[in-house]
C-alpha cells in the first residue's frame, strides 16, 4: 500500500512522518501548483467547488509517482465535501486510474468501517496501538501549527520579513529529504529557533486581521493565494479560524463534546444561526464574532465560489458587520481568481483598517 492524501496546508508534513513512523510508505503530493490546478479543472465538473479540482490534481500527481492508495476524510451535513470520494473514484476511474479509495467518515456515520479504515490505516491490532499511533499524530500536527502560527507573527514584526519566507522555504525544502517523527522533529526544532532569531521592529502595533472561512481556503496557500504572506509582507499579523490542529482538537479529540474553542464560537453565533448549515459555515459567523469581541480590527471571510455553507455565512456577515461595525471583506476564490485584482483588494482593505484605527486614536 502507497498512501497519498491531498494536499491542505502543512497537513502533509505531519502526515508524511505518522505513517513512515507507522511503516507505511508514503507518496506525498507535490505542493500544488499552477499544472495542479489545469489538470484538476480539466477533468472536473465545471460548477463544482474548487478544492475537489485542486484534489483531483493532486492525485493525479501522486498516481504518477506511484501512489496505489488515497486517504481522505468524510463528511455529514449539507455540504458537497461528503460526495468528494465518490466522485473523485469515478473522476479517476474514468481516467484509467485504478487505486484504493480509504475514507474516515465522522464517528456518527458509522464505527465499524471508521475502525476498520483507522486499524488498516495505523497497522494497528488494538485500540492501544491506535492511541500510541493517534498520540505521534497529535505531536507533528500540533508542531506544524505552531511553526506556521509563529512565521506569521514573525512576519507581521519583522524588520525583513523576507527572512522569515526564506526559513520557510528552506524548511519546506529539508522536509522532503526527511524520514519519520523523530527526524520530523527535530526539523521543525531547528526551524523554530531560526524563526527566533529574526530580528524584530521595537514600538510596533500590527493591524490585527482574522482569516475566517471555508476550511480549505483558510489553510492551503496556493488556493488563497498565500494571503498570509501577502498580509504579514504589509505588516499585518494574521490569525486563522481554522487549523489542523483546531480541527483535530474539536471533531476528535473532544469528541463528542466538542473543544472549548469551536463551542464558545457556535455561541457566539446562536443569535444570527442557530442550527448546522454544513461546512464550516456557522463557525464562520462565530468565528467573525470571536474576533470582534478580542479587538482584532477586521476579518476576511474565505469561500470557493459556489460553496453553499459559506454562502450562506456571507449574507448573515453583513448584519455582524453592520451590528458590531466591524469590517468584514470576502474573497470568493475559484479557477479563474486573478493576482493582481486580489492584491489590490488586500491592500485597499489594510489601508481601511488602519485610518479607522487612526481615527479611533486621534478622534
Amino acid at each position: 500500500m502507497k498512501i497519498t492524501f491531498p494536499h491542505m496546508g502543512n497537513v502533509y508534513i505531519a502526515g508524511k512522518a505518522f505513517f513512515e513512523e507507522l511503516g507505511q510508505e508514503v507518496i506525498p503530493p507535490p505542493i500544488s501548483s499552477r499544472k495542479t490546478l489545469e489538470m484538476g479543472t480539466k477533468y472536473s465538473q465545471e460548477t463544482i467547488c474548487l478544492p475537489l479540482k485542486i484534489m483531483i490534481g493532486n492525485f493525479i500527481e501522486s498516481i504518477e509517482n506511484g501512489a496505489d492508495t488515497i486517504l481522505l476524510t468524510g463528511s455529514c451535513g449539507p455540504c458537497r465535501y461528503g460526495y468528494y470520494s465518490v466522485l473523485e473514484k469515478n473522476i479517476l476511474m474514468d481516467l484509467g486510474y485504478d487505486v484504493d479509495f480509504i475514507v474516515l467518515d465522522p464517528i456518527g456515520e458509522g464505527l465499524r468501517d471508521l475502525k476498520g479504515n483507522i486499524y488498516k490505516i495505523f497497522k494497528a491490532t488494538n485500540i492501544k496501538d491506535v492511541i500510541t499511533a493517534g498520540k505521534i499524530g497529535w505531536k507533528l500536527i500540533k508542531k506544524a501549527d505552531y511553526i506556521t502560527d509563529l512565521s506569521n507573527r514573525k512576519r507581521a514584526y519583522a524588520i525583513n520579513s523576507y527572512e522569515v519566507d526564506l526559513i520557510l522555504d528552506n524548511y519546506l525544502k529539508e522536509v522532503e529529504q526527511t524520514f519519520g517523527e523523530k527526524e520530523m522533529m527535530d526539523l521543525m526544532d531547528e526551524t523554530i529557533v531560526s524563526l527566533n532569531k529574526v530580528k524584530l521592529k521595537d514600538n510596533f502595533t500590527p493591524i490585527k486581521i482574522g482569516i475566517i472561512g471555508e476550511i480549505y481556503t483558510v489553510i492551503e496557500p496556493f488556493v488563497n493565494l498565500e494571503i498570509e504572506k501577502k498580509l504579514g509582507h504589509m505588516g499585518v499579523l494574521v490569525e486563522k479560524s481554522l487549523t489542523p490542529t483546531i480541527w483535530v482538537e474539536h471533531h476528535i479529540k473532544s469528541y463528542p463534546f466538542g473543544s472549548k474553542l469551536e463551542n464558545i464560537k457556535h455561541e457566539l453565533a446562536r443569535p444570527y444561526l442557530k442550527t448546522l448549515v454544513g461546512g464550516h459555515g456557522r463557525e464562520t459567523v462565530g468565528s467573525a464574532i470571536y474576533y470582534a469581541n478580542r479587538g482584532f480590527d477586521g476579518v476576511i471571510q474565505l469561500l470557493p465560489l459556489n460553496c453553499m455553507p459559506e454562502i450562506v455565512a456571507k449574507s448573515i456577515l453583513n448584519s455582524v458587520s453592520d451590528d458590531l461595525k466591524f469590517p468584514i471583506m470576502t474573497l470568493i476564490l475559484d479557477e479563474m481568481t486573478g493576482e493582481a485584482g486580489y492584491m489590490t483588494r488586500l491592500e485597499a482593505f489594510v489601508d481601511l483598517l488602519a485610518r479607522r484605527r487612526e481615527e479611533s486614536l486621534y478622534g
